[in-house]
């Protein structure tokens, strides 16, 4: 059996994204065992949220990765594990801000609104989150049709956003080691870098085939 049709069983089987789900809960079994056998380290609150925050930007660039993946490996098939992992990015990040508004500040909305105007982080941090919720709303097959194909494109593009906001919210919130916040900068400036290319390739083929058609066109005494 060829090579090419092992790997698009495996893509397509049921079972692949029963594994992959599986996977993407493993951050959250790890950190529930931490709870679990008190081994959060000095600062708990802290830990919680620098490991929810940490993988909600690592499931945001590998939903972001899917595209170009399946366009460059030519497997399509990657399209089927796109909204799950999605899903997983505004899990985690619903677990950082629960952990900050419910555990850090004790829902106390005055102290919550402090942080947000004083800490330039936390405000764009906070942008982030927000800009993820309608992409999580409108994820449904049913809402691609009630807002069209491209209108759902356009609002999913702010993914983007949300995944630039979230490095600088990391980045801004280190002090010393920026290392990390980085490579993620990187990896994010890459998959930007991409998009505008195959956005630009595609604006310069439609350009022009249009001249080639205008080209084509008979002159006429109105035209001439």
């Amino acid at each position: 059996m060829p090579v090419a049709r092992i790997v698009n069983s495996i893509l397509t089987s049921k079972w692949t994204k029963v594994v992959v789900f599986l996977l993407c809960l493993m951050p959250f079994a790890v950190l529930a065992w931490k709870v679990f056998q008190n081994d959060l380290g000095a600062n708990p609150v802290q830990f919680v949220e620098h490991w929810t925050g940490n993988w909600t930007l690592r499931f945001l660039i590998i939903t972001l990765c899917i595209t170009p993946l399946r366009k460059l490996l030519k497997m399509p098939q990657l399209i089927r594990f796109r909204r799950m992992l999605g899903l997983f990015a505004f899990f985690y990040v619903c677990l950082h801000f629960s952990t900050w508004i419910g555990i850090d500040r004790y829902f106390n909305v005055h102290e919550m609104w402090a942080d947000v105007e004083k800490r330039r982080f936390i405000t764009v941090g906070f942008a982030g989150f927000v800009l993820l919720i309608p992409l999580a709303v409108t994820s449904t097959a049913g809402w691609i049709r009630r807002l069209g194909g491209k209108r759902w494109q356009m609002l999913h593009r702010a993914i983007y956003l949300s995944a630039i906001a979230g490095v600088i919210h990391y980045m801004w919130l280190v002090k010393s080691d920026e290392r990390k916040p980085l490579e993620y900068a990187a990896i994010v400036g890459a998959l930007l870098l991409w998009r505008v290319g195959v956005w630009s390739r595609k604006r310069w083929r439609e350009q022009r085939q249009m001249r080639e058609i205008q080209s084509k066109e008979p002159t006429t005494a109105e035209t001439a």
